[in-house]
Formats: C-alpha cells, sequence, structure tokens
C-alpha cells in the first residue's frame, strides 16, 4: 500500500579521511530507517554523499603530494565502498564537487546576494582551521574552539556575510511552533537558550585565504564557504534550482528528517533553516541529532589508537553482526559503546545462541519429525497465545521506537520475538511430544507456531540485518513475507517444505577471535607504516633532485594563439600554442584567475617534455608556469620579450 513519500537524508561525510566504525553509525541507523518505511509501502528516497571542499582538504592534498580534487576522489571512493559495504540502500550519493550541485549553489549564492541576504564585510576573529570556524573570544572554552578543543589563531579578511539576524525571530517562531522540528528535546533546548535567544550573528559565508571551492561567480576572489555550499545538497541532490526545480525535488521536498550527529545541530537548525526561509521554500520536517559511538568511554581517533573501521568489523563478524551490534548498542539519547569484547559478547548471546539456535532447531525438528512439512495447527493451548500476542505486540512496539528514532529499543523488541520463542519451546518440549503418537497433532501445531514467530522475527530483521533475513526464508521457504502480513497471526500457508538447516551464526571462540584481531591490526599498522614510508619517499624525491634529474626537465617558450573554456571543467582553460617547432594543446587549471582575451597573444613557458594526459576530454600535451601569490590568486609567468622556441637553461 502507497502511504506517500518519504525523504531521509545523512549529514555528507567529510573527506579529510577514511571514516571509522563511529562514523559509519549513521548510514547504518539512517539505512534501517529508509529500509523499515519502504517496507511499510513508503516512497522512500535517502540520500547521502560526501562534503569536499575547504582549507582542510587543500591541506591534506599539499601534504600528500597531490591535488585537492585527487585527494577527494580517493576518500569520497572510500567513503562510498563503506556504505556499499555495510549493504546500505542509499538511492543518490552527492558528492558537492558534482557539476550540477556546484552550479546550483552558485545560483543560490547569487540569488540571496541580490536579494540582499548576503552582503560583502571584513571578517575578524578566532579561527578554528579543523572546524574551518570563526569565533569570538567569549564563544572560546578554555580560550580553545567550543567545539573540538583545539587552538585558534587570530584571522581577518574580507567575505561575505549572511544575514541570520534578519530570520532570527522568524525562526524561532517556527521552532516553538513545531515542537519535533528539533530531536531530541534537549537538542532544541540548547539551540534556543544557547544560541538563538542570547541573539544571532550574522555568518560568514565565503574564503579568500584558500581556493579550493566553488567560486563566487560575482567576485572570484571569493569561494563560497562550506555552510551553503554542503548543507544545500540536501536539495540540490534532489534537483532544486532557483531557475526552475526538478519534478524530483517538487516531489520530495520538505525532507522529513535530516539524521545528523549532535555535533552539527548547530548547523541544521540555525543555519540550514535561515538558508531555506531566505530562498522562500519550505523547512525539513525534523532533525535528528543523534548521539556519538565511542570506543570504550573515549571518543576514536587515530591519536589515541583506539580507531576501529567498517571493514575490519566486517571482515571478523561478517555485515549483518556488524549492523546489529551498531543499531543495538546505541542508546537513544546517550553516547553509544563499542569494544571487541562486548561485540563478542552480544554475537554469542542474540545472534548465535537466540536466534541462530531458534531457527536451526525449528527446521531442524520440523524435518526430523514432519518430513520437512509445515502442518496445519489444529490443538490449541493457552501457551501459544502469549506467543502469538509477543509477535503483534514486537511489530506495535518497533514501529513505535524506529517513529522516535529509539532503534535499540526496536531492535531489542524484535529480539525478543526470539526470546519468547525459545521459551516456548522449553515450555511446550517438542521432543516430549514426538515420543507420543496421539500427540502428533499437537506436535505439527507446536511446529506451526514456532516458524510462524520466525517468519515475524524474519520480516521484523529485514530492516535491520536484511542478509539474516533473507537467509531465514530461503531455508524456510514460508511464504507471507511483506510487513502487511504481519497483521494478524497465523498467515504462514501450511503444507510448504522446508529446506535444510543451516547455522547462520557460529558462536565465536573469544580467544580465537583475538588473535584474529591483533593480526589484522598488525596488518593495519604495517601498512600505515609502508605507505607512511613511501609518501616521505615520494616527497623527499620532489623535494631534492639531482642535476640528471634536472636536465630531463625541457621548459621553452611558446606563444599563445587561442584559448577558449573547456566544458563541463570550469577550471581549466584550454590553451593551442605554437612552441616554435609546431602547435600543441595545454588544458591549464586558471580559469578562476584569467579570462582567454586575456591570455591570446602573449609567451608563456611550458614544460615541453611532459607526458601527454587526457582532462575533460582534451589531450593536455605539456604544463605552463605559473606562480601562486601571497593573496592566495596565481599569476602566469609572461615571457613576451622572449622569442618563440627558446629553450630555458
Amino acid at each position: 500500500m502507497d502511504k506517500g513519500k518519504f525523504y531521509i537524508t545523512t549529514a555528507i561525510a567529510y573527506t579529510s579521511r577514511k571514516p571509522h566504525i563511529g562514523n559509519s553509525y549513521e548510514i547504518v541507523l539512517t539505512d534501517a530507517i529508509a529500509r523499515y518505511k519502504r517496507m511499510q509501502g513508503y516512497d522512500v528516497f535517502f540520500l547521502t554523499g560526501t562534503d569536499e571542499h575547504g582549507q582542510k582538504i587543500e591541506g591534506y592534498a599539499a601534504a600528500a603530494g597531490v591535488t585537492p580534487k585527487q585527494y577527494v576522489d580517493k576518500v569520497a571512493g572510500e567513503i562510498r565502498d563503506i556504505c556499499n559495504l555495510l549493504n546500505t540502500t542509499y538511492d543518490h550519493f552527492i558528492r558537492t564537487t558534482d557539476d550540477y550541485h556546484e552550479k546550483t549553489v552558485q545560483k543560490i549564492f547569487k540569488k540571496l546576494y541580490d536579494q540582499g541576504d548576503i552582503y560583502k564585510g571584513e571578517y575578524e576573529g578566532l579561527y578554528c582551521t579543523p572546524c574551518e570556524s570563526f569565533w569570538t573570544e567569549s564563544e572560546l572554552v578554555d580560550g580553545k574552539c567550543p567545539d573540538c578543543g583545539r587552538e585558534v589563531q587570530p584571522a581577518k579578511e574580507e567575505a561575505y556575510f549572511l544575514k541570520l539576524s534578519k530570520y532570527q525571530k522568524q525562526l524561532e517562531d517556527y521552532i516553538e511552533q513545531n515542537p519535533d522540528f528539533i530531536y531530541p528535546e534537549a537538542r532544541k533546548k540548547e539551540m534556543l537558550n544557547n544560541f538563538i535567544k542570547p541573539g544571532l550573528r550574522d555568518l560568514c559565508v565565503s574564503r579568500t585565504s584558500f581556493k579550493w571551492g566553488i567560486p563566487v561567480t560575482f567576485d572570484d576572489r571569493h569561494v563560497i564557504y562550506v555552510w551553503i555550499d554542503a548543507l544545500s545538497n540536501y536539495i540540490t541532490g534532489i534537483g532544486y534550482d532557483p531557475d526552475g526545480s526538478s519534478d524530483q525535488y517538487k516531489k520530495y521536498w520538505p525532507a522529513d528528517v535530516h539524521i545528523i550527529g549532535k555535533d552539527i545541530v548547530r548547523f541544521h537548525t540555525i543555519y540550514w533553516p535561515i538558508m531555506l526561509m531566505a530562498l522562500g521554500e519550505p523547512l525539513p520536517k525534523q532533525v535528528y541529532g543523534h548521539p556519538w559511538l565511542l570506543f570504550g568511554e573515549d571518543k576514536m581517533s587515530k591519536s589515541r589508537g583506539n580507531v576501529i573501521y567498517a571493514d575490519d568489523l566486517t571482515t571478523l563478524f561478517g555485515v549483518d553482526a556488524t549492523r546489529y551490534y551498531l543499531l543495538s548498542e546505541m542508546p537513544h539519547a546517550a553516547d553509544g559503546s563499542i569494544t571487541y569484547e562486548t561485540m563478542i559478547e552480544r554475537y554469542n548471546s542474540d545472534l548465535a545462541n537466540t536466534i541462530g539456535n531458534l531457527v536451526n532447531r525449528t527446521i531442524a525438528m520440523t524435518n526430523k519429525y514432519f518430513d520437512g512439512v509445515i502442518q496445519e495447527p489444529s490443538v490449541h493451548e493457552p501457551v501459544d497465545d502469549d506467543l502469538a500476542q509477543t509477535c503483534l505486540a514486537a511489530v506495535a512496539k518497533a514501529e513505535s521506537c524506529i517513529s522516535t528514532y529509539h532503534m535499540a529499543d526496536a531492535v531489542e523488541a524484535v529480539l525478543g520475538i526470539a526470546k519468547r520463542a525459545n521459551k516456548y519451546i522449553d515450555e511446550t518440549m517438542p521432543w516430549a511430544l514426538a515420543k507420543d503418537e496421539a500427540q502428533k497433532a499437537r506436535l505439527g501445531t507446536v511446529l506451526y507456531n514456532l516458524l510462524e514467530a520466525i517468519r515475524y522475527l524474519a520480516v521484523m530483521l529485514r530492516p535491520f540485518m536484511p542478509d539474516t533475513s533473507e537467509a531465514i526464508f530461503a531455508q524456510t521457504n514460508m511464504n507471507a513475507n511483506d510487513y502487511d502480513s504481519l497483521a494478524q497471526f497465523g498467515a504462514l500457508s501450511a503444507g510448504i517444505k522446508v529446506g535444510e538447516a543451516k547455522p547462520l551464526f557460529a558462536r565465536i571462540d573469544k580467544d580465537e577471535m583475538f588473535e584474529k584481531i591483533k593480526a589484522r591490526q598488525e596488518a593495519n599498522a604495517a601498512a600505515e607504516t609502508a605507505n607512511n614510508a613511501k609518501v616521505k619517499e615520494e616527497l623527499a624525491g620532489v623535494a631534492q633532485i639531482g642535476i640528471e634529474d634536472f636536465g630531463k626537465v625541457e621548459l621553452r617558450v611558446a606563444e599563445i594563439k587561442a584559448c577558449e573554456p573547456i566544458k563541463r571543467a570550469k577550471k581549466l582553460l584550454k590553451l593551442t600554442l605554437d612552441d616554435g617547432e609546431g602547435e600543441r594543446t595545454v588544458a591549464s587549471g586558471i580559469a578562476p584567475w584569467y579570462q582567454p582575451d586575456d591570455l591570446v597573444g602573449h609567451k608563456v613557458v611550458i614544460v615541453a617534455n611532459l607526458k601527454p594526459a587526457t582532462l575533460c576530454g582534451v589531450e593536455s600535451q605539456g604544463m605552463i608556469l605559473a606562480a601562486d601569490t601571497s593573496d592566495g590568486n596565481v599569476q602566469v609567468l609572461f615571457v613576451d620579450s622572449m622569442e618563440t622556441g627558446a629553450k630555458l637553461r
């Protein structure tokens, strides 16, 4: 039954480095909600992706000796691989370097500027580079950034600002009139009391001190800052355009919920709603700020040496077990915790003993006593009613919990079906019934009820452990595997022949598992050490070369005969050069600083023997020399007085 649309998003992951399992929790949580809503009959659109611009990225790329785009391509690929590894069913993966996103963000910025909601000014304050945020002295905590606790530095630069103050009263009224907009309640109170009611300062939305960002179309010294760039993904990813949005956007917006970490609630409940108000667009229905997943009691970080990655867990425990742990161990309002010890314990107790053992022995008994054929239930006893009520109550409880994002409670409700079914086995003792021919019909009823409970379990596990759900249905061959069939206990058809019992989860030996964990940690450490050594060697090679290496580089004077933009690459210009021996084409990333007419007729220095490379469909046969300037611009080295074709020595 079609229940209408449901648009759900994660925060887009920052492409600074490979995300650890604490970062990956959000995508699994969001996927479980999306799967559940689809199961209920909603038309779901699930958006995730990566945030790829900013000063930090520029710095990481420089340290790695690669371009920012090369750097983010690698990390964005790793993030997407993790989303796929964890079996998440996103409908679209947006990258903020996607051409359509960048163009729309430029239009958004221009629209807000033209209507007076963005203005030009100057910012002077204390700047946190890791958070890319300005702070006043009073906002610091112990003299450090209130968000990350790191040192801040004085900074001053020209910038464009978004008029948050203009919309303060409108935002405050909206939050008061829509009590579920910020969830949970504690986050709403924090935003209102700590940030909104004391007064909003206008927000810096452009930068000139770095270049790795989306250029402001009417002022190319500035790049559009993270707030407008990254937050806009929620609408650009489904087709918003100030000049006319797509049917997809009109269908799915506003978002039903943004799933985000508790540390970025302020950006999503103050900056983002005000941007939307200024654009004249509806606000998302809800923003849910979830807690963090910690390692033991500590936040995960490389410096603490306590980072666990998704591929580590899935290799050691499997994908569904990893998903189960993430969803079952995270409280609703407090931070969750992950350790290898507790994961082993939960795996053995919940998955191997409770779920796996129930399914395995029920199928085995059905095969043993009835040649695998599901019997018609014909001999009812009062104990059957309690099992049926447990199944029905679990469905209702899970629905209530998921609607308020109490995912651990929802998982526990579903696990309760398996726990009650195992107790039912102890109460009815099928092995004893099998010894008495007069109890054959009762035995058939007991096994029917157990298989029906397993059917409920398999359907309700689908959002949390999709592969396990499918494995149960594959082993049992049961019908009625849709959500609506759970409205009444007893929808399972008799006469179906179950398959062979196969273990869903083999028990883990703790000592053996820790040996595997240790070996994997050592392998990861060795790989990182080798990679770091390789990077150092490569950087050292770049920093110091011998005269014989330098002698291989041919620098030659060439005249620019023609110049034009390259389609789909706003940073590249296509230069047609005369190098004294003939024409060659060079693609150069100087479009943000030069117009074609500025270049034609000038002479430049080229690296003439650089290996050709294809950039956006253009074969680039060399490189022109240019220099970074102190104000963040790029200046081409013109040598108009020199002879075309002359070689530099």
